[in-house]
């Protein structure tokens, strides 16, 4: 994960603004809800030029900072700019 990632995820986990935020972090117990996961994958889509197919779509992406990272990376692997190491 980068420094802009987690600067991207701050303002969706009200209860982890002022904790370290690592791949392990769960995000639904930082604070985020069902209806911020909406608004954070349209954040995340416009920030790192991806588009996440529906069938991709799950809890289990939002579970973990580090899930969602590793989405976003596997999507722009596909476009010839990887993220995640």
């Amino acid at each position: 994960m980068d420094a802009d990632f987690v600067s991207l995820l701050r303002p969706f986990l009200p209860y982890g603004r002022d904790e370290e935020i690592t791949e392990q972090s769960r995000l639904r117990d930082l604070g985020l809800t069902s209806m911020q996961e909406i608004e954070l994958l349209f954040a995340v889509e416009d920030a790192y030029g991806v588009q996440v197919p529906d069938e991709m779509l799950s809890d289990r992406i939002f579970e973990t900072s580090g899930r969602l990272w590793c989405l976003i990376s596997e999507l722009r692997a596909e476009t010839g700019d990887p993220t995640c190491q």
